[in-house]
């Protein structure tokens, strides 16, 4: 799991984002364990409650699910949880920004388009 710290989101919210991140990029497989609260504290010298409340934010989502006393695993279709929460999270903040932005510019809609398809970004 890659994980560079940045200091505008709180560290366990990052947490969640890296794993999310190892899930989507095949990393991670579904029922695959997940490296514990532990290696995780101790690899990125994070406190283990923060890396705990990260993992919590997937388990609230049933992205990860946990087998007593081995550890915590990814569920079944968490891949396509965690697409859906980023595509409806995707939409309400960039779309939405980037058609009230292109409104304030004058930017018609086949403009708009015609610039996302010609981007080469």
């Amino acid at each position: 799991m890659k994980l560079i710290l940045n200091d505008n989101d709180p560290i366990f919210i990052q947490i969640s984002k890296a794993i999310e991140d190892e899930i989507l990029s095949g990393g991670v497989e579904e029922e695959m364990q997940i490296p514990s609260t532990t290696e995780l504290s101790k690899i990125y010298k994070i406190n283990p409650a923060t890396v705990l409340k990260g993992i919590n934010i997937l388990v609230d989502k049933d992205v990860l699910y946990k087998k007593r006393g081995i550890g915590m695993f990814v569920c079944k279709g968490a891949k396509s949880v965690i697409k859906k929460s980023r595509k409806d999270a995707f939409e309400k903040v960039y779309i939405k920004d980037l058609i009230q932005e292109a409104s304030k510019l004058d930017i018609e809609k086949e403009e708009l388009l015609e610039m996302i398809k010609n981007y080469k970004g």
